[in-house]
């Protein structure tokens, strides 16, 4: 496998990815900035690829105990030594989010953070290349990553997640009877476009009222898409905390 090495968080972290397949965007460094977790505790990542998002969230906030579940071996391993690379400790198990026994099935997180793939199964074709099609291509369906991720959390445990817009109601879907305290945050590209993205958390045994909040737009204009408003560079180059409550 041909890696490259990528900086992340305004090269904070150096992490080695795949040169062909699955790789990462902002999407899993958005996903780490929204995850409200606290020092010390205990962070599950399904389907955590080369480790991102987990370890985004580990330069942010110290001394998280970090474990993730990753289908592919080479992207597991991948995670392993990226965190080691950055001086992180990150148990990752190679396994399905439908496995059974569920990987980690002794143990319970404050957090767990998940990227499920976008698009569903047979919604366009598979890409020859495994790790970009297991990274956009539902291979397990989503209902399966919901439950591992209610089993897996503690009471009063969160879950965070991104996911493209129009999946939204399989989600909330997935959600019913599992999760409560929902909220959903709409991203969209700049001012003038509709959302296509939603970061979504939710919280074990929550009981508070649904919250769709204002969208968040990512750009300050439709001809520089590098020049992010400051609220969001922030995050991708400072690796500061996402704002749910604006």
């Amino acid at each position: 496998m041909d890696i490259t090495q990528d900086g992340f968080l305004g090269g904070k972290l150096l992490l080695n990815q795949p040169k062909v397949g699955y790789r990462a965007g902002i999407d899993p460094v958005l996903l780490a900035a929204a995850c409200p977790a606290q020092p010390g505790d205990y962070i599950l990542e399904l389907g955590c690829g080369v480790g991102v998002a987990s370890l985004c969230l580990a330069a942010r906030i110290p001394e998280l105990k970090l474990h993730g579940v990753e289908i592919l071996s080479e992207y597991g391993e991948l995670a392993r030594a990226n965190a080691v690379q950055n001086n992180f400790q990150f148990n990752v198990e190679i396994g399905s989010v439908s496995s059974q026994p569920t990987p980690f099935y002794n143990l319970q997180f404050h957090h767990v953070i998940m990227n499920p793939p976008y698009f569903e199964a047979g919604s366009s074709p598979a890409s020859p290349e495994r790790g970009r099609a297991s990274g956009k291509i539902e291979q397990t369906p989503l209902s399966h990553w919901f439950s591992t991720a209610a089993k897996r959390l503690r009471p009063k445990g969160y879950l965070t997640l991104i996911q493209r817009v129009e999946r939204l109601p399989d989600v909330l879907a997935a959600l019913k009877g599992h999760l409560g305290s929902i909220s959903v945050q709409p991203l969209a590209p700049h001012d003038d476009r509709p959302a296509h993205l939603v970061l979504i958390k939710a919280r074990k045994s929550g009981r508070a009222d649904f919250q769709l909040l204002p969208t968040k737009s990512l750009h300050l204009s439709k001809k520089n898409k590098s020049e992010y408003k400051p609220e969001i560079s922030a995050i991708l180059r400072d690796g500061k905390q996402f704002i749910w409550n604006s």
